[in-house]
C-alpha cells in the first residue's frame, strides 16, 4: 500500500492492487486486511458483501467458489469498492442495496439507509390494518426516504393505500424507483410535500420516521453516517424535535377520527415526544412508548 499527497481525499490516499489472476478466496482476505486496518469492525463480512455485488451472485456461491478468478474488471471494481469503504463510506451505498422487512430496496446518497429499528413502525401499521382489516386504510408514510415502510406496507396489507410524501424531490425519485421495481405504483402514491402540507385526504394511519437527532449528538456521529448520510434526513434542531413538533400541528387538519398516529423517536426521547403530544393535542388518547431490543425508546403511538 503506497500513499498520495496528503491533499488528497482518503479514499484515493489507499491504493492497494490484488495480484494477477486474483482469486475469490485471496480476494476476500485482502480485502478484509484494508478494511481491518481502517478499523472497520465489519471487515470481512464487508469484503464478502463488495464482491459478491461485483461478480453478481450472492454471498453464499462465494463460499463454494473460492477458487473461481476474477477478470481484470472485476478485480478493479473490486479494488476500488473497498477503497471507498477505508474511507467508511456505508456499504449500502457502495452496493445500492438494502434489505428492509424481507424487501430489496435501492439506495444511494439521497436518502437515509433504512434501519432495522425502524421495522417497528411497520409492525404497529400492520397490526392496526389487520385489526381493520375489513376496511380500506389511507395510510400516510411522512418523510418516506427510500420508500422503504410503504412499501413494507403495501406489500403486506393488501387493505391499504398510501401516500408516500417527501420534502426531497432526490428522495422521491429513489423511492419511485423502489415502488416502480415492486409493481406497487398502484397502490402508492408518491408526493413531495412538507409533512403532510399536501396530503389531498384524511388518513386513517400517519407513521413517520422524521428527523431526530440532536445537534450535539450529529457531531459524535459515526464517519459512515455523518460523512456520507443525508444531513437534512437526521437533525432536527437543538432538542431533536422539531419536525415532530411540526408534524404534530399538522395532524389535526390531516387524520380521520380515530385514526393511529406512529412516530419513531430517538434512543432517549420518549418522555419529551409524550409531553409534546399531550400538551399540543390533548384529544390524544392511548399514548404510548415502544422500546427497541436494546431498551431504547424508539416508537409512540397515539390515536386522535
Amino acid at each position: 500500500m503506497s500513499i498520495t499527497p496528503d491533499d488528497a481525499p482518503i479514499w484515493q490516499q489507499v491504493v492497494w492492487k490484488l495480484s494477477h489472476n486474483a482469486e475469490v478466496g485471496p480476494a476476500i482476505n485482502a480485502g478484509t486486511q484494508r478494511l481491518e486496518e481502517a478499523h472497520i469492525s465489519t471487515a470481512r463480512l464487508d469484503a464478502q458483501v463488495i464482491l459478491a455485488h461485483v461478480l453478481g451472485v450472492d454471498r453464499s456461491w462465494l463460499f463454494a467458489h473460492y477458487e473461481h478468478v476474477l477478470t481484470p474488471d472485476q478485480a478493479e471494481h473490486y479494488m476500488d469498492l473497498v477503497v471507498r469503504r477505508v474511507a467508511h463510506e456505508p456499504v449500502a451505498y457502495l452496493v445500492n442495496h438494502k434489505e428492509f422487512y424481507g424487501i430489496e430496496l435501492y439506495v444511494d446518497p439521497r436518502v437515509l439507509i433504512p434501519r432495522p429499528e425502524t421495522e417497528m413502525l411497520v409492525d404497529q401499521v400492520l397490526a392496526e390494518a389487520t385489526i381493520r382489516s375489513t376496511r380500506r386504510l389511507i395510510v400516510a408514510d411522512v418523510g418516506t426516504g427510500s420508500g422503504a415502510i410503504a412499501l413494507a406496507v403495501a406489500a403486506n396489507a393488501p387493505n391499504t393505500r398510501l401516500y408516500a410524501l417527501d420534502i426531497s424531490a432526490d428522495a422521491l425519485a429513489v423511492a419511485r424507483r423502489n415502488v416502480e421495481t415492486h409493481a406497487l405504483a398502484d397502490r402508492i402514491t408518491l408526493l413531495q410535500s412538507d409533512l403532510l402540507a399536501s396530503l389531498p385526504e384524511r388518513a386513517d394511519i400517519v407513521v413517520a420516521n422524521l428527523p431526530y437527532v440532536t445537534s450535539d449528538d450529529y457531531a459524535t456521529l459515526s464517519p459512515d453516517i455523518c460523512n456520507y448520510e443525508p444531513a437534512g434526513a437526521l437533525v432536527a434542531g437543538p432538542l431533536g424535535l422539531d419536525a415532530i413538533t411540526q408534524l404534530l400541528s399538522q395532524l389535526p387538519d390531516h387524520v380521520a377520527p380515530g385514526g393511529l398516529v406512529v412516530l419513531e423517536i430517538g434512543y432517549n426521547q420518549g418522555a419529551a415526544v409524550i409531553s409534546l403530544v399531550e400538551t399540543m393535542l390533548s384529544q390524544a388518547s392511548q399514548v404510548e412508548l415502544h422500546r427497541d431490543y436494546q431498551g431504547h425508546d424508539r416508537v409512540v403511538t397515539f390515536q386522535l
